[in-house]
């Protein structure tokens, strides 16, 4: 009898052990998802003031804009390459203290340190960006589409209230705008603090990938659709925050009111991040999700185009497909992999080449606009890369796997 009780409780005990790891872990992995956008966000607000404050010239703020996005591009690749050395947890924790270390960098006044603090925080965003896929594919197998569902929304939640408190604080803190930037280290920290039982674990040392998952995805019809697929959504939805306020403008609008759409905007598409994986989880494959959001970003384009005067309509439209694009490009990368570390390897791939295409985006969008004096060619663009996503949709939405026959 003393026997059978002690067995019970001990599995009592395991269990409570197993569902306290299990909450620790997804507060771990919404924790990283929370660093993913608010040190790239933080700066938008404040680039005017960055700039006067450094001398920079306008290009040169530019670039300050694209230059974790050109980070992504070149270490993206590196990231599954690396964690299978190390481990997938060691490595997110190592990338959490150079972030932090990468923002409190950016913000001492010391030349040179506001580059080299914003090239050191893109490597360890990169890090997060691929990873969390992979991390998801491997211990919530069951659940990867409402894990999607909850980091998505909470890397889109934090960047929008840390992009909107940034001038305020900026304003109010001593120190100004490097303050404002340089709080946002406190995030990372703990995040760093709750990951560090994962990096510690035993199951966070370096594991031996299956055959399968040695195979490059370079070579994959499916992963270079997957790939153009995240591309060109990213592409789209760099332009937009780069330049819709000032097609608004043109348009009558407002700088304050073009403002308020811009952030009805980013709330519309947070929703959709938070619906579509439970939506998509249901379905047989995701073609039809794929090519509606792409084809209801080229119905936003083109009334912009056509259309201005119902500018409002066409900003929840656009609003409305960002949310769902953006989240079926992270949600491909585990469904389109067969293992965590496929996963990993395919994430890599898909955002390097993502984010170096989407660097392009406002640059190209912004050249046409001086070259034509006129938002007609460039929206007609932005129109045709969305058709093009429509096409790209219907291959990279298939119900198969990067490794499996096409």
């Amino acid at each position: 009898m003393g026997a059978g009780l002690s067995t019970i409780s001990d599995r009592v005990v395991d269990t409570r052990v197993t569902t306290a790891r299990r909450v620790l872990l997804i507060a771990g992995i919404l924790l990283v998802a929370a660093n993913l956008r608010g040190a790239l966000t933080s700066v938008g607000p404040l680039l005017e003031t960055i700039r006067r404050s450094e001398g920079l010239s306008a290009g040169e703020a530019g670039l300050l804009s694209a230059l974790p996005l050109l980070t992504f591009a070149v270490f993206s690749p590196q990231v599954a390459r690396l964690a299978r050395r190390v481990g997938m947890e060691r490595l997110t924790w190592y990338a959490l203290l150079t972030l932090a270390v990468g923002i409190v960098l950016r913000s001492v006044p010391v030349t040179g340190m506001l580059w080299v603090g914003t090239v050191l925080l893109g490597v360890s965003i990169s890090v997060g960006n691929v990873l969390i896929p992979a991390l998801l594919k491997r211990d919530f197998p069951d659940r990867v589409a409402p894990m999607t569902s909850l980091y998505s929304a909470t890397m889109s939640v934090v960047g929008a209230v840390v992009s909107g408190v940034a001038v305020p604080l900026a304003g109010v803190l001593p120190g100004g705008w490097r303050t404002a930037l340089g709080c946002v280290a406190g995030l990372a920290l703990i995040a760093f603090a709750v990951w560090t039982p994962q990096a510690l674990g035993r199951q966070a040392r370096p594991a031996e990938p299956p055959a399968a998952a040695t195979r490059t995805p370079w070579r994959s019809v499916l992963a270079w659709q997957v790939t153009a697929y995240m591309g060109l959504q990213s592409f789209g939805f760099y332009v937009v925050l780069s330049w819709f306020p000032a097609i608004m403008n043109d348009n009558g609008i407002s700088e304050a009111n073009s403002g308020w759409l811009m952030m009805l905007l980013q709330v519309l598409g947070v929703t959709m991040s938070a619906l579509i994986p439970l939506v998509a989880n249901k379905m047989r494959d995701q073609r039809l999700l794929a090519t509606g959001g792409a084809l209801l970003s080229l119905s936003g384009y083109l009334g912009m185009l056509l259309a201005p005067g119902l500018t409002v309509l066409w900003v929840v439209v656009v609003g409305l497909a960002s949310g769902i694009c953006f989240v079926l490009a992270l949600l491909f990368f585990t469904l389109r992999a067969e293992d965590s570390f496929s996963a990993a390897a395919l994430s890599g791939m898909a955002q390097s080449i993502g984010y170096l295409f989407a660097t392009t985006g406002p640059v190209l969008f912004g050249t046409l606009h001086d070259w034509t004096s006129s938002w007609t060619l460039p929206l007609a663009v932005l129109t045709g890369a969305a058709l093009i996503q429509a096409i790209i949709g219907l291959g990279a939405g298939r119900n198969t796997t990067v490794n499996r026959p096409v």
